[in-house]
């Protein structure tokens, strides 16, 4: 049941936000010393844990059922090799600067739902969605400092994130959150699991660096659910309006933890990219609804 309380959602919404940049931030600290396939591996492994242990005895058999459970699936290795792409290109490019690209994502998914999901633009997503491609082209311009390794991986990153965003819009309307939660931890815990131990070079980690794999879990897991819970009291157009704190926190812990700025031209490549978004959440709070496919 929704609820119409948008400062609680936005307050949820933005406390998850910030678990996805302390996730983010974890993942790069421990990619200088781990491979990205075995700290995956424990976010999703600690994630599906915690759902079986917190969630699923309120749920029961709830959890698991879908309607359509082939697309539940693809959506999920959709967010499993995001998560392995974005680890990846954290290695070598910014938490700041792989969270801006990763951006382009939601705009790009306003430009696919006109043809795939019969959804309006307007002239105001398109001129957002320029933008939001310029925003990045400053970020990852040539000469400017950016590994080309990581930018490729993180240009690759939205790629797959437009790919999980829209299925997510699809599946909305046949499946529980919970159930779509769960089978991304599932599919996960599953794909990692049975990789990730090959990478792993038999360091133990100390009791810092094991709480901090756990954690990873921890960030993932709550703040995909706080995430969820805040549109229950606030509408998606306010909640995107949010989504651009992310990159305040990351670019606030980036500087904290591994005393690193981005350069001016960067900085104002990240600004056009909020701006941008703000403009298609704005647009869309002001459009007609959408006509269902």
């Amino acid at each position: 049941m929704q609820t119409a309380q948008p400062l609680r959602g936005a307050l949820l919404a933005a406390t998850s936000l910030m678990l996805f940049a302390c996730m983010d931030t974890t993942t790069k600290y421990l990619a200088t010393r781990y491979d990205v396939p075995l700290i995956v591996a424990c976010r999703y492994l600690v994630n599906l844990l915690l759902m079986l242990a917190l969630v699923a005895p309120s749920y029961g058999r709830a959890i698991m059922q879908t309607q359509r459970t082939g697309l539940v699936i693809v959506r999920a290795l959709a967010l499993a090799a995001t998560s392995l792409l974005m680890g990846l290109a954290l290695q070598t490019i910014s938490v700041a600067e792989a969270t801006a690209i990763n951006f382009l994502a939601p705009l790009l998914v306003v430009v696919a739902a006109g043809p795939l999901l019969g959804e309006r633009i307007g002239a105001v997503g398109w001129v957002a969605a320029l933008m939001g491609f310029a925003g990045v082209l400053l970020i990852a311009r040539p000469g400017g400092g950016l590994a080309m390794t990581g930018a490729l991986l993180a240009f690759a990153c939205v790629g797959l994130n437009v790919t999980y965003q829209l299925l997510s819009r699809v599946l909305a309307r046949s499946e529980s959150t919970i159930a779509m939660l769960f089978y991304s931890a599932l599919v996960g815990s599953i794909l990692f699991g049975l990789i990730g131990p090959w990478f792993w070079a038999g360091r133990v980690p100390s009791w810092i660096e094991a709480l901090l794999f756990l954690s990873l879990g921890v960030y993932g897991g709550l703040g995909h659910y706080l995430y969820t819970a805040a549109f229950r009291y606030a509408p998606a157009s306010l909640l995107a309006t949010i989504n651009y704190a992310q990159l305040l926190w990351a670019g606030l812990l980036g500087w904290l933890v591994f005393g690193y700025i981005p350069d001016g031209i960067a900085l104002v490549g990240m600004l056009v990219i909020c701006v941008s978004g703000v403009m298609v959440a704005l647009a869309t709070r002001r459009a007609p609804a959408k006509r269902e496919v």
